[in-house]
């Protein structure tokens, strides 16, 4: 397994090593006590979430905060999603910047994203199943979210924006600088 820092502190890319022969391929997909010796970060999941979506699907950016704080490691089962990662941690150096990078069954990378940052991500491919392992529970009063659109992050979500698809939640977010996190 190969752990690689994104630009942004503590958010980490994660590429297995993978086995092929004749009959395909086998590779581990996440070891958490090899995850906690190469990072210094806690590994433990305790809720997995799928999630299937069609082309121009963006779901995002939305965050768990407080006690109910989640770190994500997520990946793409099928299809191709381009995933992105925003540090809202005031207190972080790279505090409002973000990361993306696709994610797909071929490249078998996922992005391990710590507490305090958004999450987000847009389908690229007719269809897409994506994968959430969080390590704290889901709770619905300690959401937290940013526009997908937000001037201030400036993401750029590889889509046309008449092709992106958004929940009625996610079409009225908040600004990035209209909250305090």
């Amino acid at each position: 397994m190969k752990i690689t820092e994104t630009p942004l502190k503590d958010c980490y890319i994660i590429e297995p090593t993978v086995i092929e022969d004749e009959r395909g391929y086998f590779y581990e997909k996440f070891n958490e006590a090899k995850f906690e010796q190469l990072t210094g970060l806690n590994g433990h999941f305790v809720q997995d979430n799928i999630s299937k979506s069609s082309h121009g699907v963006l779901r995002g950016i939305h965050l768990q905060k407080g006690q109910h704080a989640q770190a994500k490691l997520v990946s793409c089962l099928e299809g191709k999603v381009y995933d992105v990662a925003v540090d809202l941690r005031k207190d972080s150096a790279t505090f409002g910047k973000w990361f993306g990078l696709e994610l797909t069954p071929e490249n078998k990378m996922q992005l391990y994203v710590p507490r305090g940052f958004g999450h987000g991500f847009s389908v690229l491919s007719d269809t897409a199943i994506f994968s959430y392992k969080c390590d704290n529970f889901y709770n619905k009063d300690s959401e937290g979210s940013v526009i997908w659109n937000d001037p201030d992050l400036n993401i750029d979500w590889k889509l046309a924006p008449e092709d992106i698809l958004l929940s009625e939640k996610d079409r009225t977010l908040p600004a990035f600088s209209s909250q305090n996190f």
